[in-house]
């Protein structure tokens, strides 16, 4: 229950990884690595179909993209080393610029501008940005179910994300849900740009973090983590 006085928070969604489709521009120079666009160095599998579950649930907008993080990654800061992969990064300086222009700065611009337009209101944005990890990576398991990227120093993160561990283990102990796991949540990344533009009392970033091997697998047990994930969120925010 929001105290009365405090208008509720706004939902805001994004999926920066949610395909691996190549521009048609960029068919040939992708040719070769057509194996490694359905790895984790593609996309994050499962991460537009929660992004889209929630959205639907939630009734909100949902800014996502298609296109592979091969041809540039919309979850990294211009200038980030990483922005680029080793399929895009011996471009021409020109052609990385087009690049830039056509499918990262609408992208990050579009998800800025929503959580502008809802903070100059008043109201406090909470953004999912849902993405999904590889069970294993350089030879090393992953040990996590699920995971919540957040900055320990921004204190309605910090809430946020306890408070939604708790829901999704009171619905299903048996899931093991870690924070700022595979990855810290201070790390370069969408909502660390966020961060740096809104304060604290405008806005709280969470990056969900969903283990691959569930949506690989898909079935029964895909669908129900899925829910539980709208469930629990629902009841956090509620």
């Amino acid at each position: 229950m929001q105290p009365r006085g405090r208008r509720p928070p706004v939902l805001i969604l994004s999926s920066e990884h949610g395909g691996n489709r190549v521009p048609r521009e960029y068919r040939k120079l992708f040719q070769p690595y057509r194996a490694l666009l359905d790895t984790h160095r593609g996309f994050d599998p499962g991460s537009l179909t929660v992004a889209r579950d929630l959205a639907r649930y939630f009734g909100v907008g949902l800014t996502s993209s298609t296109i592979t993080r091969l041809l540039v990654d919309l979850n990294r800061s211009h200038g980030h080393p990483r922005l680029f992969s080793e399929v895009t990064r011996d471009l021409p300086r020109a052609e990385r610029d087009r690049i830039v222009q056509l499918y990262y700065q609408p992208y990050r611009e579009e998800l800025v501008g929503r959580v502008a337009g809802e903070a100059a209101t008043g109201r406090r944005v909470v953004h999912i940005s849902s993405h999904s990890f590889a069970p294993a990576l350089g030879g090393v398991i992953r040990e996590a179910d699920i995971g919540l990227l957040y900055d320990p120093a921004r204190p309605g993160e910090r809430v946020l994300a306890r408070r939604w561990r708790q829901a999704i283990l009171a619905a299903d102990p048996a899931l093991r849900v870690r924070f700022n796991y595979p990855y810290a949540g201070k790390a370069d990344g969408l909502t660390t740009h966020l961060r740096r533009r809104f304060t604290a009392g405008r806005y709280v970033g969470i990056e969900l973090e969903v283990n691959q091997r569930q949506p690989r697998n898909g079935g029964r047990n895909w669908s129900r983590l899925r829910r539980l994930l709208v469930e629990s969120l629902e009841s956090v925010l509620r």
